[in-house]
């Protein structure tokens, strides 16, 4: 799904303007990104959990040349599904 066909569909569902469900989907994921940002935790019912986890340096090898490959310590965003998506599928 585009962002485009998510506008339409937010739209359609919850009988806004298609400029209004973009304006509601930018400040969705500009709120969502400032929270990642500063390490928190969003959690939403139906959807699942996001969360900031730190993913630890390591040491990886190119599969073709065979060259050890140092790749540094990074933050990561999380997804855990939320037991009624699961069910949903």
């Amino acid at each position: 799904m585009t962002k485009k066909e998510l506008v339409n569909a937010i739209a359609a569902e919850a009988g806004l303007t298609i400029k209004d469900s973009g304006k509601a989907l930018n400040a969705f994921v500009s709120a969502f990104g400032k929270a990642m940002k500063k390490g928190e935790r969003i959690q939403l019912p139906g959807l699942g959990t996001f969360k900031v986890e730190k993913r630890n340096a390591r040491t990886v090898r190119n599969p073709r040349t065979g060259e050890q490959l140092k790749v540094p310590a990074k933050k990561v965003v999380k997804f855990k599904a939320a037991p009624a998506l699961n069910k949903s599928l």
